[in-house]
């Protein structure tokens, strides 16, 4: 997710593996197909659209609600790439995290990559829906799928939603079943996030205690202020910029909260085979079947970093 307004515009994938095996659920051959309005009100139960922030673009971006709907992909970005495995694939429906417009737009001319991929998308009969903020406030959303692939106990939300549920909103906040110091919980955070050339970054004493952790799936240096009322010993979250975290650091008592700097790509990656299958299960309930996959496109931007000591 993303906590301040942009300025711009089957089998379970185990966590930490390799985001370019997709991992599929397969349909019921006893079921019937859905059509996207089906599918639509099934996502509507799961990540109502209420629940997303008032910046935010949720919903379905393209695509005809009486289509029926046999193949859906799952992705963190709608990228070219994304969109070329879709349609390789056969994907009817294109459900990613990340909005494709946030701005409001004039034209979806063919002649820049966003308008390409409306067009692409419609040429090839696949439409696109976004889960965005809604997907992150949700039960079983982003950071709830994060706290509980740290293991984490006695979880709640870091800022409750204004409409919704007690256990709804932004972040999370729980316990560790027993202290470790921050390294060793890093080493966790590490081997748990797919691989990504940025790595992860930790601010803070590495023999330092840490058993309340915060966390934040995307962008959450917004935050603070809940991470330091909910006194949270470490905060996990993406996209940390220098100035948030140098006050954060300034402003820490006893050190702490200490930092802990993922990929925004691999916070949100872990959502989405949870995601699948929680879509798959209300379809099923309401009699309905399509073939689930994850995509196995890694969008995260970077492709290499430099350290001190290498060259």
């Amino acid at each position: 997710m993303d906590t301040d307004k942009p300025a711009d515009g089957g089998e379970q994938a185990a966590p930490g593996s390799d985001p370019e095996t997709p991992a599929v659920v397969a349909a019921d051959a006893e079921l019937s197909a859905p059509t996207l309005g089906d599918v639509l009100l099934a996502a509507e139960e799961l990540w109502p659209e209420s629940l997303a922030e008032g910046w935010d673009a949720v919903g379905l971006v393209a695509g005809r609600p009486f289509r029926t709907v046999k193949r859906i992909l799952f992705a963190v970005d709608p990228t070219s790439e994304v969109i070329d495995e879709a349609l390789e694939w056969g994907a009817d429906l294109l459900v990613t995290h990340h909005p494709l417009f946030l701005k409001p737009v004039h034209s979806v001319a063919g002649t820049g990559f966003k308008g390409d991929v409306v067009h692409r998308l419609i040429e090839g009969s696949c439409a696109l829906l976004t889960v965005h903020t809604n997907g992150d406030s949700a039960v079983g959303g982003v950071s709830d799928v994060l706290a509980d692939a740290f293991g984490l106990e006695g979880v709640e939300p870091l800022v409750p939603a204004d409409d919704g549920l007690p256990e709804e909103g932004i972040g999370r906040v729980g316990e560790l079943p027993e202290a470790t110091t921050l390294a060793d919980f890093a080493k966790l955070v590490f081997s748990i996030l797919p691989a990504v050339a940025g790595g992860v970054r930790v601010a803070g004493d590495p023999h330092g205690l840490v058993r309340r952790v915060a966390v934040c799936g995307g962008a959450g240096d917004s935050l603070f202020d809940a991470v330091r009322r909910h006194q949270a010993d470490v905060y996990v979250t993406a996209d940390l910029r220098h100035h948030p975290a140098s006050e954060a650091r300034e402003a820490a008592v006893n050190g702490r909260p200490y930092l802990i700097d993922v990929s925004h790509f691999g916070s949100e990656w872990l959502w989405l085979t949870p995601a699948a299958n929680a879509l798959e299960n209300v379809l099923n309930d309401q009699g309905f079947s399509a073939e689930i996959r994850i995509s196995g496109t890694n969008t995260d931007p970077w492709d290499f970093v430099l350290t001190p000591g290498l060259s």
